[in-house]
C-alpha cells in the first residue's frame, strides 16, 4: 500500500521557519539600529561646524568697497530679514509636516519607502529640515549611508527637544547651499538672492522665493543661470508653487499666475563687485598677513578703512585728466601715475589711486612700486644736518661738480643737470633750485648712517644701505609713494611719525572688536626742526622746482626726477595732509623727456595741485609755529664752502656730533651714478600753472 506524502505540514515549518528568521532579522535589525543611535554623541556634546560668512571691506564713511573673494558666499540674516513667502515656499517643497513632526518625520519615512518600491528605486527623500541642519552643523563630512541617517535621526530629536521651530527653519535658511555661479556658492538665502536676483532676500517676490525654495535639492540640476537647466529650475520652481496652493499657503490663482512668468533671474555683483581695486588689495593683504587667509576669507569680517571716497574721487579725478591731457598731446603712449595721500595727525591713507589697469590690481603702483626717488630724497638730508646744527641759510656748499673721496677704490663725481652750474649757495638755495653736487657733499658731511637713520624714523620702510648715492635719490631698490607720502608727514607733524595705515578697526561675528590704528606716534625730530623744514620747503612751491603745484595756500614739498627723466615726483604737504605723486613707465625706465619737460615739477606737480586744491575744501591755514625753535650752532662739514650760524646762540637739540664726516670705508656709490639722479639747478618750470576755479564759498 502506497504512503501518500503529507505536503501541509512541510510547508507549514518552511513557513514557519522563514517567519521566524524574518522575525529574528527583524530584531536583530533593530537592536543594530538600537545600537547605533545609542553610540550617537549627544547634541549638547558636539561644536556645530561654522559655516563661515562672507567679509566685507568698508570705505571711511561707512559704505562698502567690497566683499573678500571666497569660495563661499554667505551673509547670515535674522528672522525679520527672511520674507514669510520663502519661508512656506521651503516648507512646502522641502518638509510640508515641518510643524508636526519632533524631527523626525516617521509618516513621510513610510511614504517615501512606498513611492520608492512603486518607482522601482529611490526617488524620494525623506529627511526633515531639522535632519538637513543637523548634516549641515553637526555631521562632518557626512556619507550616504544608513548609520549616518540613524546618527542624523537621533540628533535631530535632540535639536527639537532643545531648539524652538523658528531657530531650526532660520538656521537652516542660513546654511542651505543654493549653487555655485563663477566659482562661489552661494550659501543661505541672502547670498542666493544677491546671486540670482540682486536684491536681498527681505525684497523676494513669489516666483523669486519659489525658484530659490526648489535649489537645494539639486543646485546643480536646478541652476536657473545655467542654459542647459533653465527649464529644469522653471518645472522645479513650478512644483514649488504647487506645492504651496496645495498646502493653502498661496491660492491657486496665485500659484497659477507665479507658474506662467519667466524665470525672472537677474544676476547680481554685490559679492564680486570691487570699488578701488588698488587700495582693496592692499587691505586685504594686510588682513591675511595679520589673520589668516581662511579667516578673512570666510570669517564674516566687517573691515573698516580709511579711505575717504571723496578724496579717492579726487585722486582718480587728478591722474585721470593728467592722462587725457598727455593722451591728447602725446598719442597712445604716456606714462602712468600714482599717487597716496595720507593725513598728517594719525598716518591714515584717506587716498590710494593709480592709472594702471584696474582689471590687472595684482601689482599697485602706489603701494608696491619702488622707484627711484631722485632729489624727493633730499629733505632727509637737511634734515639731518639740521638735527646737528646746520642753519640753511648761513650754511654754504660749492655745487661746482668735483671729484668726492668716499673711501673706496674710485672717487665719486655726482653731476649737475647742465655743464656751468654751480657756485657757492646756502643749503636753502641748494633745496629749492635742487642742486645735487651740494646734497651729495652735505650727505657725505652729516654721514651716510645717520642719514639712513633720519629716513627710517620718519617712515622709509624700503632697505637703505648707507650709500653715499643715496643722499641724492640713488636707492638700491627705490621707495614708493605711499613711503614717502608718509614720511613727509612727520614735517608737517611738528617731527612726530605715524605709520601709515589702511584699517580703522575690525569687527568680528561675535562682538569683537580690533582696533588697528592706535600705534602712538614717535618722535623722530623736534619740532623745531619739522618747521625749518617746513620753511625751507614752502620755498620749492613758491619759486622753485614744483610752482605748478602752489595753490595759493600754504603748502612745501620736493620735487624728484631720476636719471634719463626715468622717474618724475612730487611729493608735498600742508598741515592736514601729504601727497606723493610718481609719474613713469611702470616696469621700465624709459626716458619722461618727451613729456611737459620731463621733470618732476612739470608732471607729477600738476597732478597733486588738481587733487590738493579741491581736497583742502577751502583750508588755508599755516603751519603752527614750532614751540622749541632751533639754535643752530656753527656747522664744520668737511665739504661746506662756508659754514656758520645765523645766531650766536648755542643749541641743545643737536642729536649728533657736528663734526661728523662720512665714516664709509667700504663700497662706495652702491653701483649708481648719482650724477643724474637728481637734474641739478633747475629753477622754475617754464610754464605757468593755469587758473584755479573758485571753490565754494571763498
Amino acid at each position: 500500500m502506497r504512503r501518500h506524502t503529507r505536503k501541509g505540514p512541510r510547508l507549514l515549518l518552511g513557513f514557519a521557519v522563514v517567519v521566524s528568521g524574518l522575525v529574528i532579522a527583524g530584531l536583530s535589525a533593530v537592536l543594530w539600529v538600537l545600537d547605533v543611535a545609542a553610540k550617537a554623541p549627544n547634541i549638547e556634546d558636539l561644536k556645530p561646524v561654522d559655516p563661515g560668512a562672507s567679509s566685507k571691506i568698508l570705505a571711511a564713511d561707512g559704505s562698502t568697497l567690497t566683499y573678500i573673494r571666497s569660495e563661499v558666499n554667505r551673509t547670515p540674516v535674522g528672522w525679520d530679514q527672511i520674507p514669510v513667502v520663502l519661508r512656506n515656499a521651503t516648507i512646502s517643497i522641502e518638509d510640508e509636516r515641518y510643524y508636526e513632526h519632533s524631527g523626525v518625520d516617521w509618516i513621510g519615512i513610510v511614504r517615501a519607502v512606498i513611492r520608492d518600491i512603486q518607482a522601482g528605486g529611490a526617488r524620494e527623500g525623506a529627511s526633515t529640515i531639522t535632519q538637513q541642519l543637523v548634516r549641515n552643523l553637526y555631521i562632518e563630512d557626512p556619507t550616504d549611508d544608513l548609520t549616518r541617517k540613524i546618527v542624523e535621526a537621533k540628533l535631530a530629536e535632540e535639536l527639537e527637544e532643545r531648539r524652538s521651530k523658528r531657530w531650526i527653519l532660520e538656521q537652516y535658511l542660513n546654511t542651505a547651499s543654493y549653487g555655485t555661479v563663477n566659482g562661489s556658492t552661494a550659501v543661505g538665502v541672502q547670498a542666493a538672492a544677491e546671486m540670482f536676483f540682486d536684491k536681498p532676500a527681505k525684497e523676494l517676490s513669489l516666483r523669486e522665493a519659489a525658484l530659490l525654495a526648489g535649489l537645494p535639492q539639486a543646485p546643480s540640476e536646478y541652476n536657473p543661470l545655467n542654459a542647459e537647466s533653465k527649464q529644469a529650475a522653471l518645472d522645479r520652481r513650478n512644483e514649488v508653487l504647487e506645492a504651496m496652493a496645495r498646502l493653502g499657503y498661496i491660492s491657486s490663482a496665485s500659484a497659477r499666475s507665479a507658474e506662467a512668468s519667466g524665470l525672472g533671474t537677474d544676476p547680481g555683483d554685490k559679492y564680486t563687485r570691487r570699488r578701488e581695486p588698488f587700495f582693496v588689495g592692499y587691505v586685504e593683504d594686510a588682513l591675511i598677513n595679520k589673520y589668516g587667509s581662511e579667516t578673512v576669507r570666510e570669517g564674516g569680517l566687517v573691515v573698516h578703512t580709511t579711505i575717504d571716497p571723496k578724496l579717492q574721487e579726487l585722486a582718480n579725478a587728478a591722474i585721470a585728466d593728467s592722462q587725457a591731457s598727455l593722451h591728447l598731446s602725446y598719442g597712445d603712449t604716456i606714462p602712468s601715475s600714482a599717487m597716496v595721500a595720507t593725513t598728517v595727525n594719525n598716518g591714515h591713507i584717506v587716498a590710494m589711486a593709480s592709472s594702471a589697469n584696474p582689471d590687472a590690481p595684482e601689482f599697485n603702483l602706489a603701494a608696491q612700486g619702488r622707484r627711484q626717488p631722485g632729489s624727493a630724497f633730499k629733505p632727509f638730508v637737511l634734515a639731518t644736518a639740521i638735527k646737528q646744527g646746520a642753519d640753511p641759510d648761513a650754511t654754504f656748499y660749492d655745487g661746482t661738480p668735483t671729484s668726492l673721496d668716499v673711501g673706496g677704490p674710485e672717487p665719486w663725481t655726482p653731476q649737475n643737470s647742465s655743464e656751468g652750474e654751480g657756485g657757492v649757495i646756502s643749503l636753502r638755495t641748494a633745496m629749492v633750485d635742487s642742486v645735487n653736487v651740494v646734497y651729495a657733499k652735505l650727505g657725505l658731511d652729516v654721514g651716510n648712517e645717520n642719514l639712513t637713520e633720519t629716513a627710517q624714523d620718519m617712515g622709509i620702510t624700503s632697505p637703505l644701505f648707507s650709500y653715499p648715492a643715496e643722499a641724492i635719490g640713488g636707492l638700491n631698490t627705490g621707495v614708493t609713494p605711499l613711503e614717502m607720502s608718509n614720511a613727509y608727514a612727520t614735517f608737517a607733524n611738528g617731527g612726530l611719525h605715524y605709520k601709515p595705515t589702511a584699517i580703522d578697526r575690525v569687527e568680528f561675528p561675535n562682538g569683537e572688536v580690533d582696533q588697528l590704528d592706535e600705534d602712538k606716534p614717535e618722535r623722530a625730530f623736534s619740532d623745531g626742526v619739522a618747521y625749518a623744514m617746513v620753511d625751507v620747503m614752502k620755498g620749492v612751491i613758491s619759486s622753485g622746482t614744483a610752482t605748478q603745484a602752489g595753490y595759493g595756500c600754504p603748502a612745501a614739498g620736493k620735487t624728484g626726477t631720476t636719471d634719463d627723466h626715468a622717474d618724475a615726483w612730487f611729493v608735498g604737504f600742508t598741515p592736514k595732509m601729504s601727497t606723493a605723486v610718481w609719474t613713469g613707465f611702470p616696469g621700465a625706465t624709459l626716458s619722461l623727456a618727451g613729456y611737459n619737460q620731463g621733470f618732476g615739477g612739470t608732471l607729477s606737480a600738476p597732478i597733486w595741485r588738481s587733487f590738493m586744491y579741491p581736497a583742502s575744501n577751502g583750508y588755508c591755514d599755516d603751519f603752527p609755529a614750532a614751540t622749541e625753535p632751533v639754535s643752530y650752532l656753527p656747522f664744520f662739514g668737511e665739504h661746506a664752502a662756508s659754514s656758520g650760524s645765523s645766531s650766536d646762540e648755542t643749541t641743545t637739540t643737536a642729536t649728533t656730533d657736528t663734526t661728523t664726516t662720512d665714516t664709509a670705508t667700504t663700497d662706495t656709490t652702491g653701483g649708481y651714478d648719482s650724477g643724474a639722479y637728481a637734474p641739478g639747478i633747475q629753477g622754475p618750470p617754464e610754464t605757468a600753472p593755469p587758473d584755479l576755479p573758485i571753490q565754494p564759498g571763498q
